[in-house]
């Protein structure tokens, strides 16, 4: 089993994103939060479907499985707004799917974001735009995750026994110096100052952090096809601004297993090629784009989210 005393991979997960909720939320919305409590009490017994993050959340579980003695074991918690009381559907939904999720924080209406970091978390996900960037800006990784499009056709996992994600580079692994120097002096200027700083790594991005912490828990594991990890730079650059990305990563000791430089072709098909299990972009456009295809998660941060 994996080693305890090792720094854990933790994930906290809002209870909208592990399960299908848009009915009650949508009641929520409609008619307050007793109406909303009252609906949740009275189908207490009745299961939850899974979630756009339930597949994730079920692939990162089971890495404890069979783990090596020495990897770091992962824990996901729940971070919801609903109260204990009416939380119990949740829980009890939990149980039926046997997902091994022991601590939670039930917030009762309030904003849940201050726990987050007393739990540690790596990474949080949530359907609530503003609890996520309260988290970003507290220096979480963190992003909106929100339902699947209603005519959407989610890639198929290609493998069921492999964790595959992807991440869009400036902005979320890496800051968003590229963005600001494009949208100030075009593609021109772009491709010049990437150009000339070839040589310079990049600063970290809202993301560093948790793409360190998951590049602990791929280490632990064999390298090639059949590791349980696989990774994706999934990114809009373009020849000559792939250099400066590759000499960065080189420089953090971090391995993605695969690069996509895509000149700013649609992502949603690459991802569903990858067979991604969770994109992370700081555009709008991309995770509209990308929700078509695979569970994308938007991170507001950077010039294009202000």
């Amino acid at each position: 089993m994996p080693d305890r005393d090792a720094d854990p991979l933790i994930v906290a997960i809002s209870s909208r994103t592990l399960f299908d909720m848009e009915e009650s939320h949508a009641l929520f919305e409609r008619e307050g939060i007793d109406a909303y409590a009252a609906f949740q009490r009275e189908r207490e017994d009745d299961l939850l479907r899974p979630g756009i993050a339930f597949p994730l959340v079920r692939k990162l579980l089971a890495l404890n499985q069979g783990a090596p003695t020495d990897a770091p074991r992962v824990e996901v918690i729940l971070i919801s707004r609903n109260s204990a009381d009416s939380g119990l559907r949740i829980f009890n939904s939990i149980a039926h799917h046997g997902l091994s999720i022991k601590r939670a924080a039930f917030s009762n209406g309030a904003p849940p974001f201050p726990y987050i970091r007393p739990f540690g978390a790596d990474l949080f996900l949530s359907a609530n735009a503003e609890d996520v960037s309260a988290a970003l800006a507290a220096g979480v990784a963190a992003a909106t995750l929100l339902p699947a499009t209603p005519n959407s056709k989610l890639a198929p996992h290609l493998r069921p026994d492999q964790l595959r994600i992807a991440f869009d580079g400036d902005a979320v692994i890496f800051d968003d110096e590229g963005e600001r120097v494009s949208r100030e002096g075009g593609l021109a200027a772009f491709a010049e100052h990437e150009r000339s700083h070839a040589g310079e790594p990049l600063s970290g991005g809202p993301f560093r952090g948790f793409l360190d912490a998951l590049h602990r828990l791929q280490a632990a594991f064999p390298v090639g096809q059949d590791a349980p990890i696989r990774t994706a730079l999934v990114t809009a650059r373009s020849v000559p601004a792939h250099e400066r990305v590759i000499r960065t990563l080189r420089e953090w000791g971090i391995r993605l297993d695969e690069a996509l430089f895509l000149g700013g072709r649609p992502k949603g098909p690459f991802l569903e090629a990858f067979g991604a299990d969770i994109f992370f972009d700081d555009s709008e456009h991309n995770i509209l784009s990308a929700r078509d295809h695979v569970a994308a998660g938007h991170v507001p941060h950077g010039v294009a989210n202000r």
